[in-house]
């Protein structure tokens, strides 16, 4: 079974097709329920250390930095495995976000990760 891993806003609607949701922010979102954020997880260990976190403080000029940091983090956080278990019992797996920023953020490293890859060269 091919399985799919997408990352999109808490902030955005939740939708059948987002399959098992799991947020994977540090600190809850501002503004959200949680009996209405529709969550299958909360994988706060799966983020950036709250050290780097605060560092990154969502500049987009650390984004490089931040991105190579984490992927750091990542290879030796025990989170990651809790996360892949999550991703084999299910076919589609959304990594949720409260950033603004689409394009830079914690999740979208930590899903190209989980691809295997190294979170994009673009900036």
């Amino acid at each position: 079974m091919k399985k799919t891993i997408r990352v999109k806003r808490i902030y955005d609607p939740p939708d059948p097709s987002d399959g098992t949701r799991i947020l994977v922010d540090r600190l809850w979102p501002r503004g959200i329920a949680r009996d209405k954020a529709h969550l299958d997880a909360w994988l706060k260990d799966a983020a950036p250390s709250d050290a780097l976190r605060r560092w990154y403080s969502h500049a987009p000029e650390k984004w490089p930095e931040f991105r190579s940091r984490y992927l750091v983090e990542l290879q030796q956080n025990p989170a990651v495995a809790e996360l892949r278990e999550h991703i084999d019992k299910a076919k589609t797996v959304t990594l949720l976000f409260a950033a603004k920023d689409d394009a830079r953020n914690n999740a979208v490293v930590l899903h190209t990760f989980l691809e295997g890859g190294t979170a994009g060269k673009k900036d």
